[in-house]
């Protein structure tokens, strides 16, 4: 009999023991929760800040009323993006949608010329930048004024 005794006894510590490491865990697993919860906007943040490169200022002949765009469909079923270089843009709208006006001044990493057009009615404006040193200048904003 007493060999059942203290085996009941150790059992009911041994649940115990079990009962109190899976509140323990929870307890750990819902600070974490929490923290992550508080931290993770400002986290997110810092993060994006460091990787994104900070946003160039607006070139000086654009006005301050114009709506920066990521792509722009045109009539005829093309569309100009962001990242296309000025080659590509300037074979597919040609030199007939240029309106002659045109901006030359320096961006982060060489050049930056801001072009306006008119294409099928449509107004635009757009900003070549080269996206790496000695690069061929690429469309790095679109918008319409």
């Amino acid at each position: 009999m007493g060999d059942v005794t203290v085996r009941t006894r150790f059992g009911g510590a041994v649940e115990w023991a079990i009962a109190v490491a899976f509140l323990a865990a929870t307890v750990a697993v819902g600070s974490l929760i929490v923290r992550e919860m508080r931290v993770t906007p400002a986290a997110g943040a810092a993060s994006t800040a460091m990787t994104a490169t900070p946003p160039a200022p607006l070139p000086a002949s654009v006005p301050e009323r114009a709506v920066s765009i990521p792509t722009l469909p045109l009539a005829d079923g093309a569309e100009i993006k962001i990242g296309e270089t000025l080659t590509i843009v300037s074979r597919r709208l040609g030199r007939a949608a240029e309106s002659g006006r045109q901006e030359v001044d320096r961006g982060a990493l060489g050049e930056r010329l801001t072009r306006f057009y008119e294409h099928e009615g449509v107004r635009f404006i757009l900003v070549f930048e080269p996206f790496e040193r000695n690069g061929e200048p690429r469309v790095a904003a679109i918008y319409l004024p």
